[in-house]
């Protein structure tokens, strides 16, 4: 496969970040048709156009959103979707926690028509980008939160976070929120849980249930994802 060429621009369209946003997708295994690889091209564009308004993410170079998010929640995606083939038929709620413009929120609303994803920050400005996305893009099971985690109401299948808080706290800020039954929290971390972490959540009544380690296409960085349930 011949590798996408990286532009010196600062800011990309849409038409420039399909080839690497398709270049990714298939690094990754995923088998995405036209219409999800042109939605993440529109929503990077829109990410890093609208970032140094609204303080969207750190990172403003191309070449450094295209590994440490676009791969990174991308890598992701295989995970979930071998998780939700396990479970029933139908719509399957996920909060993204902390999910500042929507990572990786919005990617996973992209990448599968299973998911109604609900993005949750705490700052107003980042939960109206991704309701404006949602509408540009018309990712009708997407929508976001401008609030605390701990104020809101509901139950959700799978509860994600990416770089939000340590486990214990995570945990124990959603822990009303987790669907009975078949509700599972996914951590996205660098670095696999230490004992006094999974300690913690022992003493929380919950355990992990699985660490998955993740290869991020061009990424020379620990990536992992820590399952977790209630015991």
């Amino acid at each position: 496969m011949k590798k996408a060429v990286v532009s010196r621009e600062t800011k990309w369209s849409a038409q420039q970040w399909l080839p690497h946003v398709t270049e990714v997708a298939q690094a990754c295994g995923l088998g995405l048709d036209d219409k999800p690889l042109s939605q993440l091209a529109q929503y990077f564009a829109l990410l890093q156009h609208w970032n140094s308004v609204y303080n969207l993410t750190a990172l403003h170079d191309p070449k450094d959103m295209i590994t440490h998010h676009l791969a990174d929640c991308l890598s992701v995606a295989l995970p979930i979707l071998r998780h939700i083939q396990t479970l029933p038929d139908g719509v399957l709620h996920v909060l993204d926690v902390g999910s500042g413009g929507g990572l990786p929120g919005v990617v996973l609303a992209i990448v599968n028509e299973r998911l109604k994803v609900t993005c949750v920050d705490a700052v107003g400005k980042k939960a109206a980008f991704i309701q404006q996305v949602a509408a540009t893009l018309g990712l009708t099971r997407l929508r976001a939160e401008h609030a605390r985690v701990e104020t809101l109401r509901g139950n959700y299948h799978i509860i994600a976070s990416r770089a939000f808080a340590s486990l214990p706290d995570f945990v124990r800020l959603t822990h009303t929120l987790l669907a009975p039954g078949d509700g599972i929290w996914m951590a996205m971390k660098g670095r696999a849980p230490e004992a006094n972490d999974e300690a913690q959540l022992l003493q929380q009544g919950v355990s992990v249930v699985a660490i998955e380690k993740l290869q991020v296409p061009g990424l020379d960085a620990q990536r992992c994802l820590v399952w977790m349930r209630p015991i």
